[in-house]
């Protein structure tokens, strides 16, 4: 029986010896400091292996950089006005109001349209709005407008027919 418990006693001692007790997880709130450089960045341990940055992303810092990916419903016969506003939802940024921009509410939505991304947040709107308005964005008020150049069509006619090769004709590359 002595044998026995001087047995349980030498394995008891072995484990521990051996490393089997295992320390007890850090908790997130421990901070680890390194040595302040000049590109010093804080960091917290998660588990036993994840250091984490507490630095903000890229996309946190300039919001039209974040990733959307948006589906408007097939049923809703939608303006780009609407879609504008559904990209803009949980942005952080609106859809200001007047000229321009609510000239917007009333043109079609392009089938193309219906489904966008995954891509960023400032070429959803560009894609949306169309190549013939430029976008403006108010960071204080985080608001985003379009503006049109007011080149009527018949202006705009030329440049077009000079751009666009006619049917059998050659195009030769510019030196």
């Amino acid at each position: 029986m002595h044998a026995i418990r001087s047995y349980h006693s030498c394995l008891l001692l072995a484990a521990l010896a051996a490393g089997c007790a295992t320390p007890p997880a850090p908790s997130p709130a421990e901070i680890a400091v390194p040595d302040p450089g000049p590109e010093y960045v804080p960091v917290v341990r998660y588990g036993r292996y994840t250091l984490v940055e507490l630095t903000p992303t890229t996309d946190q810092q300039d919001l039209l950089l974040q990733v959307v990916d948006v589906s408007i419903p097939g049923t809703l016969h939608a303006s780009v006005g609407d879609a504008l506003r559904h990209v803009l939802q949980r942005s952080g940024y609106q859809l200001c109001s007047g000229g321009d921009t609510d000239a917007l509410g009333s043109l079609p939505l392009p089938a193309a349209h219906y489904h966008l991304g995954p891509l960023q947040l400032r070429d959803a709107l560009l894609t949306l709005a169309g190549p013939a308005r430029t976008l403006h964005v108010d960071h204080a008020t985080r608001s985003v407008c379009f503006s049109q150049s007011h080149a009527t069509p018949a202006e705009l006619a030329p440049a077009i027919a000079e751009s666009v090769p006619r049917q059998g004709a050659t195009v030769e590359p510019q030196p």
